[in-house]
């Protein structure tokens, strides 16, 4: 496909958009997962830097970031706990 045509099929997307108006429940919904995701990693990040002293260390990925980050600080420990004694 030329890129004038997906440019333009694009832009005609925006424009019907700004007119319409975009549904708001599943933008937010998106919005706030990824919001849980970015948190739930910075968690792990803290966690390996703080916890490398004590020779703890959950790797950060999508998986352990989505458990952390919708579950919290109970979700971490979790992970902590099954990375300590079951792996």
């Amino acid at each position: 496909m030329e890129p004038v045509v997906v440019i333009s099929i694009l832009g005609g997307l925006i424009i019907l958009l700004l007119f319409i108006g975009a549904p708001l429940k599943p933008v937010r919904f998106i919005g706030q997962g990824v919001i849980k995701l970015l948190i739930g990693a910075l968690f792990l990040f803290f966690l390996n830097a703080f916890g490398n002293q004590f020779g703890i260390h959950v790797p950060i990925n999508l998986i352990t970031s989505s458990i952390s980050g919708f579950l919290g600080i109970p979700g971490l420990f979790a992970l902590v706990a099954i990375q300590t004694w079951i792996i």
